[in-house]
């Protein structure tokens, strides 16, 4: 009863967090900002169950997304036009579907080979239906896409979805039963198997299933839920262009579930809400944007291949064994190079920015807060020393860590071999 209370527990939080959120951050950009977030967890779970869930690397699962958003694009134009009446709230469903009718499709070639086969081929479907796009401006709009009014159809208990509180909502809700449906394809038999047949294909092909057939149904499912994410875009942004199905998009769903961890269920979500939050964060700040998520992507890939979620289970058992106690002074002391370092880092990206836009960087520029002039050396000198510093700081301090870690490990050992003699009457100390 226990184990059951404990996996209702993290979805009754994240109700209860949708609901408040709107109401702590009522701002336009906040608004948005969860609106996106919400997208691309979707999108995000949904592109997991393929390379977490059953190993398939997709480079083309934008085209299931971006589909499903133009048509469901036009649908919102033909319903402006009276052409039928269908409500907006339940659109979704038409670009899950049509995500799963070309999933069917698409994915019975895709799915033919696994491996480094299968990415190329995904890949190459990918940038088929890009350059198609050009090809057919009727439908895809050419570079300019297709816009919408998503003010259309029955407004049911005067819900127009003109306010971006009620857009939220929206996509919180579809957002909220996306992933309780994903979280239960999980617990089901073909959930099981695909985890099987990302282990290892030959031995579940050997007890008797088709590894073929279990990555093409899931490759299906895994396409109706893109399908649902692109139509949650087309009705939040009221837009839908070219780099909605290219190869950016599908670059950027596989960041966010590699950043989140594709190892665990909730990895993606961490990374869809993280990734979100920098790349509308930080474009509004710097114009090195992008070279920060990729030098972020680098890191995790050095130092936590597994993701944000396996940082996370990491410390769990010292969590549990209410250990993480004897870790935080190291973090902490580790946290200061770290910081002194990441201010120098950032301090010269932004001066090579600066000089770089603003030909030979003539006048002063504000870094962190602070007024600099590029063209002395002493702004140069300084962050350079503030590298230095927090390199020597981090290698310094490092092996301290290390050793409250062991530590902490010896103790998680030694607690786990006491606990069986301990349950046996007369049996321990």
């Amino acid at each position: 009863m226990s184990e059951q209370r404990s996996g209702i527990t993290p979805w009754i939080v994240t109700i209860a967090l949708a609901i408040a959120l709107p109401l702590l951050f009522n701002k336009g950009f906040s608004l948005s900002l969860f609106c996106q977030m919400g997208i691309n967890i979707i999108f995000a779970l949904s592109y997991n169950m393929l390379l977490g869930q059953t190993g398939m690397l997709s480079f083309g699962h934008a085209v299931y997304f971006g589909l499903a958003a133009y048509f469901c694009a036009h649908a919102l134009n033909a319903m402006g036009q009276g052409a039928f009446s269908f409500p907006v709230t339940l659109l979704p469903l038409i670009g899950g579907v049509i995500g799963l009718l070309f999933g069917v499709v698409l994915g019975y070639i895709t799915t033919k080979r696994s491996g480094t086969p299968f990415a190329m081929i995904s890949l190459g479907i990918g940038e088929l239906v890009a350059a198609g796009s050009q090809m057919f401006p009727d439908f895809f709009g050419g570079e300019a896409g297709i816009s919408t009014n998503r003010v259309v159809g029955p407004k049911a208990l005067g819900i127009s979805y003109g306010p971006q509180i009620q857009v939220y909502y929206l996509i919180a809700a579809w957002a909220l039963l996306s992933a309780i449906a994903m979280y239960a394809f999980t617990k089901t038999p073909l959930g099981r198997m695909a985890n099987a047949v990302r282990d290892n294909a030959e031995r579940a092909q050997f007890v008797g299933y088709d590894p073929q057939r279990v990555r093409y149904l899931v490759f299906i499912v895994a396409s109706f839920f893109a399908g649902v994410a692109g139509a949650l875009s087309a009705i939040n942004f009221e837009i839908v262009t070219v780099e909605n199905v290219g190869l950016a998009a599908s670059g950027f769903v596989l960041f966010m579930a590699f950043m989140g961890g594709t190892g665990s269920f909730y990895g993606p979500v961490i990374g869809a809400i993280l990734v979100t939050f920098l790349q509308v964060a930080l474009s509004g700040y710097t114009k090195a944007w992008l070279l920060y998520l990729g030098l972020f992507f680098l890191l995790m890939v050095l130092f936590a291949p597994g993701g944000i979620a396996s940082l996370i289970e990491l410390h769990r058992p010292a969590w549990r064994a209410r250990q993480l106690g004897k870790l935080l002074p190291g973090y902490v002391a580790l946290l200061v190079p770290v910081l002194i370092g990441f201010a120098g880092a950032v301090g010269l990206i932004e001066m090579i920015y600066f000089v770089e836009t603003s030909g030979g960087g003539e006048g002063e520029m504000r870094l962190l807060g602070v007024s600099v002039d590029a063209r002395q050396p002493t702004a140069w000198m300084v962050c350079f020393a503030l590298v230095v510093i927090g390199v020597l700081g981090f290698r310094q301090l490092r092996p301290h860590l290390l050793r409250r870690w062991d530590d902490v490990t010896l103790a998680l050992r030694a607690a786990e071999t006491r606990a069986p003699s301990a349950a046996v009457p007369g049996v321990g100390t």
